[in-house]
């Protein structure tokens, strides 16, 4: 058993969702958005890179010795995985690793809303679920892809960077590959992918313009392509995607959005009512024709109204499914107001006044 499992079980025993470890300070845990440390003496430099070392494979060694960052999936001795980032900074070695609870959770264990399961009905087109860095969407996604694989006899091809949850083929063929490993890039998997006879296609990050124009092409030619960006609403989605093109494919990406489009999932964790878990909240955007009409005409900015209303089709904004999950005491209404758009509906929810803004009483003279 490598040394460093110690730590990683303890993060896993308390609930946490990462293990940090650093020169200079003992090892570190997130436990419900806050980082806590463990009761251990500060890591060594030698320490911390010996830890390391026992987990890595020659071939992660030599990239990680060149000074270089390593993203990989790592499995203890009791089978239990975590996604890895090593890194170099002044002081010395460093890592992250994101504890992947032991089972796939379900959409209704996430308590995802209905209307997500019927976008996954769609036999192709494109649906994104975005967020921050650590927001749960690779919880979702595999949520996804668990439905997909106990429902539909379809060929699945996920593309990882790392591999996080492992699916086991149900209903449907699941085939999981990493970036780096398996293929060179997330656009090389897809052009791969392309040949294999795929149903759905699982794509990590559409992180260039390159694996977004592979991701559009599969989608146009009757694929569900299913993404992530590290965008924080509907509308910074789209505008991230047309942004990210060159000039003269800026109109054809935004014909290809308002055509083939399925959803936009925006979410972000918040603390729950009791303080001992995260919720995701998700903002919902599906591509309606009024949606479509105006992505087409470049009015992005006019989206937000169009979702607000839209609650009947099953779309929210995110202050929306924030307001409707403070109202059943399913989220802490001090995190509710910090990750709030508009505050002030969520002012008299608050109970840390210091949150709030100050009235400057003073009376001029």
């Amino acid at each position: 058993m490598a040394r460093i499992d110690a730590f990683l079980k303890l993060g896993r025993e308390q609930g946490a969702s990462d293990v940090h470890l650093a020169v200079g300070v003992p090892p570190m845990i997130r436990l419900y958005g806050d980082l806590e440390p463990i009761k251990y003496r500060e890591l060594s430099h030698d320490e911390l890179g010996s830890l390391i070392d026992e987990i890595l494979t020659e071939d992660q060694r030599s990239v990680y010795q060149q000074g270089r960052d390593l993203d990989i999936s790592y499995q203890s001795s009791e089978g239990e995985r975590y996604r890895v980032n090593l890194f170099h900074k002044l002081s010395g070695p460093g890592g992250v690793f994101r504890i992947i609870p032991p089972r796939i959770p379900s959409m209704e264990d996430l308590d995802v809303p209905d209307i997500v399961e019927k976008m996954l009905h769609a036999h192709q087109g494109m649906l994104l679920v975005t967020g921050a860095t650590g927001t749960g969407k690779s919880t979702t996604l595999a949520s996804m892809i668990d439905w997909l694989n106990a429902n539909r006899k379809f060929n699945i091809i996920t593309l990882e960077d790392p591999v996080e949850y492992l699916h086991q083929s149900k209903q449907s063929l699941v085939i999981q590959r990493s970036v780096g490993n398996h293929v060179k890039s997330f656009a090389a998997g897809l052009h791969a992918a392309l040949r294999e006879d795929p149903d759905v296609i699982l794509v990590g990050e559409l992180r260039d313009p390159e694996t977004i124009s592979m991701a559009m092409t599969a989608a146009e030619t009757g694929h569900l392509v299913l993404g992530t960006l590290h965008t924080t609403s509907a509308v910074k989605t789209l505008d991230r995607i047309i942004d990210a093109m060159p000039i003269e494919q800026k109109g054809l990406t935004a014909t290809f959005l308002a055509q083939h489009l399925k959803g936009v999932i925006s979410q972000r964790l918040v603390r729950t009512a009791d303080g001992r878990g995260r919720k995701a909240i998700l903002e919902i955007m599906l591509n309606t024709p009024a949606i479509a009409n105006l992505i087409l005409h470049r009015k992005i900015f006019q989206i937000p109204s169009l979702l607000q209303t839209g609650r009947e089709q099953g779309m929210q904004l995110m202050d929306q499914a924030l307001m409707e999950a403070l109202k059943n005491k399913q989220i802490d209404p001090d995190d509710a107001y910090i990750n709030a758009q508009d505050k002030k509906p969520f002012q008299r929810f608050v109970t840390n006044p210091d949150l709030l803004p100050q009235v400057n009483l003073a009376v001029g003279g």
